[in-house]
């Protein structure tokens, strides 16, 4: 049952906006430019900061990027950014030399509530090193 509204879901939020941007006469280089743009800041470790990340991109390279097509793509990537956000962690930590820290639901549940401690904080430091 499941299934049957993913199709509808889909066409709705990413095939139909996709249309929509190649109607608009943007040139083919320029989406694909834009789409890899998206998708490689949308998978900045640390959540939040992407978006203000290809804003920025938007900014500085104005008519050379299509900024619909970056934003979307960085959407897009939204579940591969969460899917490496253990990996980047670890990484980060054998980078920095810092200590593990465990990765745990009490630990998720104080960063998404605001009270984060100091290794929380140090984790996401380490996870933006790589």
């Amino acid at each position: 049952m499941a299934r049957l509204a993913l199709g509808p879901w889909f066409h709705k939020n990413v095939v139909d906006p996709l249309i929509q941007i190649l109607r608009r006469g943007a040139e083919p280089k320029q989406l694909a430019f834009s789409a890899a743009l998206g998708i490689t800041l949308g998978v900045f470790p640390i959540c939040g900061v992407t978006v203000f990340l290809c804003g920025l991109a938007i900014a500085l390279l104005g008519s050379r990027c299509h900024a619909p097509t970056v934003m979307l793509a960085n959407f897009m990537a939204t579940p591969i950014e969460l899917s490496l956000l253990l990996p980047f962690l670890r990484f980060g930590e054998i980078l920095t030399g810092g200590p593990q820290f465990p990765f745990t639901s009490d630990a998720f549940k104080k960063v998404l509530t605001g009270q984060a401690s100091r290794e929380v904080l140090f984790s996401v430091v380490h996870a933006g090193a790589t």
